[in-house]
């Protein structure tokens, strides 16, 4: 009890040396020390102890800014089974400042963007890696000072200079004095006889301004003719490989039809109200092939079947998962809406306006875009009006819609102008036969023209 008590006076002894020194920071530091069972309060600059135990424990606190300023590597994350390195693109600098989970770099794969966002507020120490330069999963990328420059300074006021006082306006002069009134007028000057040099009007001729100098015909200035040469991303290469794979391992084929979209149309004009309402999304033509397609894979699962070459056997799936091909600034990707053939509209429509906010975003994942059965490729977006689409391997086939545009056709013996669709499906005709290639687009081409009369259809 009294090594307890001997303890506390020394600690608060310094403690009231410290504040009656003027040192009131130091003294509320040590004074921090002081358990619960102890309260200090200040009034007027004196402090007052009120001890309410008998016991007293002091403990001394001590921060540090080592935390603050710590160094840390960040690293390349993991990428998918499928993908094994990628090329950084830096969108920071050496010095830069950088908040929590902002975007330091953005790793491009063969098939997707990883962004590598900061742990961490803080400032940038280092790049480890070149802009441009390969990485795999787990290389170092940068160094991170935590802390350092996170926090902004306080805006400090700026000195207001004194505006200089304007000069004080000269007294205004004292009115003039009224002289005396002359008796006499001043003298008239005299009148010259005849003008010296004088010309009529009519005689006088205007002057024409000089004329601008022209310059030689040979000196015409021409405008600059050069090029620029930008290294094509992996995105780009591996889309370009990939074609190039499909043109030289399939054998491709690609027939032909066309859609008369009038009932289509009116279907979506009578519900896109109800259907916006009902579930907060536009009703598009998108989700109507998307559907008419998984109708009419169901009905010919040849087109929804794959060759695999290392066994040499042919894979018949029985769920229809369908990739809808999306541009974007780096190149196609092609998202997969998976288990179409349990789908509604609802379903597809949401499902498509994620997937392409995502890729807006350039936030697809590599799974997002992995398997795949069947591909549709929406050209009529642009305003195409005829085309032939390459396949997506593994795939065996791809459909192609374009755009609507009126045109005359005959319906009953009459010429009408109807709102008409081109389509066009290209198919591997290693596995996939004429007869099931045709019978597959008119069954898309039937569900499409008469939505009323298919089992596939929904109410929405």
């Amino acid at each position: 009890m009294l090594s307890h008590s001997r303890c506390f006076s020394r600690t608060l002894g310094r403690s009231l040396s410290a504040i009656s020194q003027g040192n009131n920071v130091l003294g509320r530091r040590m004074l921090s020390g002081l358990s619960t069972c102890s309260r200090v309060a200040y009034k007027n600059s004196h402090p007052e102890l009120d001890a309410r135990g008998s016991v007293f424990q002091v403990r001394f606190l001590k921060t540090s800014s080592a935390y603050r300023n710590e160094v840390m590597t960040v690293n390349t994350p993991a990428f998918a089974e499928s993908v094994t390195e990628g090329d950084v693109r830096w969108e920071k600098a050496v010095g830069d400042t950088v908040a929590e989970d902002e975007v330091v770099c953005e790793i491009e794969t063969d098939k997707t963007s990883v962004q590598v966002p900061s742990p961490a507020a803080g400032v940038i120490e280092a790049l480890l890696v070149p802009d441009g330069g390969k990485v795999e999963g787990g290389t170092p990328l940068f160094k991170l000072r935590k802390g350092a420059g996170a926090a902004k300074a306080a805006d400090v006021p700026q000195p207001s200079t004194p505006k200089a006082e304007a000069p004080a306006a000269p007294p205004p002069p004292p009115p003039p004095t009224a002289g005396p009134i002359p008796a006499s007028l001043p003298p008239v000057p005299p009148v010259p006889g005849q003008a010296s040099d004088a010309k009529p009007v009519s005689a006088v001729k205007p002057t024409a301004p000089p004329a601008a100098p022209v310059a030689p015909a040979g000196a015409a200035a021409k405008a600059p003719r050069s090029e620029n040469r930008v290294k094509m991303n992996r995105m780009r290469l591996r889309i370009a490989q990939r074609l190039k794979e499909a043109q030289t391992t399939c054998a491709m084929l690609t027939t032909f039809n066309e859609v008369d979209m009038s009932n289509i149309q009116e279907m979506r004009t009578l519900h896109k109200d109800a259907f916006l309402k009902k579930h907060g999304l536009k009703l598009g033509f998108m989700s109507a092939f998307v559907k008419a397609a998984a109708h009419a894979l169901g009905e010919q699962p040849v087109v929804n079947a794959v060759i695999d070459d290392t066994t040499k056997e042919i894979v018949y799936r029985d769920y229809v998962d369908i990739s809808v091909a999306v541009a974007t600034p780096k190149g196609l990707v092609v998202p997969v809406i998976r288990g179409v053939e349990a789908m509604n509209f609802a379903d597809i429509e949401r499902t498509i306006s994620e997937l392409g906010e995502k890729a807006r975003k350039n936030e697809l994942a590599v799974e997002d875009m992995d398997g795949g059965t069947f591909t549709i490729s929406n050209g009529g977006v642009f305003g195409s009006l005829f085309g032939t689409p390459i396949i997506n391997p593994p795939q065996s086939a791809i459909l192609g819609m374009h755009g609507i545009f009126e045109r005359p056709v005959a319906v009953g013996g009459k010429v009408e102008i109807r709102p008409m669709m081109y389509v066009a499906l290209t198919y591997d005709h290693r596995l996939i036969d004429g007869r099931e290639a045709v019978t597959f687009l008119r069954k898309i081409k039937s569900a499409v023209e008469d939505p009323a009369s298919c089992s596939w259809t929904c109410d929405p």
